[in-house]
């Protein structure tokens, strides 16, 4: 087990580090004394996160990049390849939600979604494979989701580009198992599938999307209600400000009412590097989860099985 004495000395970069799992990806490997650069769009949120890691044995870089970019993840990896010579462990942790139908929403959110949560991989372990290679050993740790396995919210609640871009996240970093054994041995790949985990993750994607409930037009209000009214949702009683309120009520329900903490999440991330163990489910709702849909995958997309999900004890908090 390559990192099973730990992360000291070591290398890393963290996308999204700004909020949620990332921001605790750097303050654990920081606080371990490996040095981290961080990538965020947006710089206050890394600024926070530099402040927590201050005092820590390990150095923290920053730098604002939108990782669906690939000119931004070229200059944030030409950053890095300045400050250090090479890189141990690459986290592609940045994701964004939105998009949700490919009838009803915007090409531009939807591309923009999968954007983040697939480019991004993609764009930033082609950047960042060279100092990788230079390294003694590396790990690449591709964060995919329950929705890389189980394309649903359910059944209610159509989710496609956040689905379709975990799927090709899974499927890219199993692939990389094989393509680094014969290509590059001392390198190794590990897919993490977390379930419902207390991060920002909704708050910010509204943010990034133009759909900030604090901002949204007329028009995106009309749209929000026909969607809630399709999705089975009484609102017609409902204002403009009761539908603002409850969007932002919303995400801060998800990150605060989550059964496993970002905290939580990136220490069992962490443990599954020094274990090496390339699949990592975290969370109790993501091991659940995973096994109804092996036992049974034809029963997956059915409008009862959310319910099942639910009795399990699992995805509670998620809507139907």
């Amino acid at each position: 087990m390559r990192f099973a004495s730990g992360f000291s000395g070591r290398v890393a970069v963290v996308t999204g580090g700004g909020t949620g799992m990332g921001r605790e990806l750097v303050r654990q490997l920081t606080a371990d004394g490996c040095d981290v650069a961080m990538c965020d769009v947006i710089e206050d949120n890394m600024v926070e996160t530099s402040a927590l890691c201050a005092g820590n044995p390990g150095r923290v870089l920053s730098h604002v990049a939108d990782v669906s970019v690939e000119s931004d993840v070229l200059a944030f990896r030409d950053v890095v390849a300045g400050w250090r010579d090479h890189v141990n462990l690459l986290f592609n942790n940045a994701g964004i939600g939105g998009g949700g139908s490919i009838v009803d929403d915007e090409r531009e959110q939807w591309e923009k979604t999968f954007g983040v949560c697939w480019y991004g991989v993609y764009y930033n372990t082609r950047a960042f494979l060279p100092l990788l290679l230079k390294s003694d050993i590396g790990q690449v740790v591709n964060t995919s989701s329950v929705n890389g396995f189980w394309a649903s919210l359910g059944p209610n609640i159509p989710h496609t580009a956040y689905s379709s871009a975990k799927f090709a996240v899974k499927g890219f970093t199993e692939a990389l198992i094989t393509d680094f054994r014969i290509n590059a041995p001392h390198l190794k790949a590990t897919l993490v599938m977390p379930g419902h985990i207390g991060t920002s993750i909704a708050i910010n994607s509204r943010k990034l999307l133009g759909g900030d409930p604090k901002e949204m037009t007329e028009e995106q209000i009309a749209q929000l209600r026909a969607r809630l009214t399709k999705a089975g949702l009484d609102v017609s009683g409902a204002s403009d400000e009761d539908l603002r309120l409850g969007i932002q009520a919303q995400g801060e329900a998800f990150r605060d009412n989550a059964p496993t903490t970002a905290a939580q999440a990136a220490t069992i991330i962490l443990d599954a590097v020094k274990n090496d163990e390339w699949r990592v489910l975290v969370g109790d709702d993501a091991v659940i989860l995973d096994e109804m849909v092996r036992e049974n995958p034809t029963l997956a997309y059915l409008p009862d099985f959310m319910d099942r999900v639910h009795a399990r004890g699992a995805l509670r908090f998620t809507q139907n």
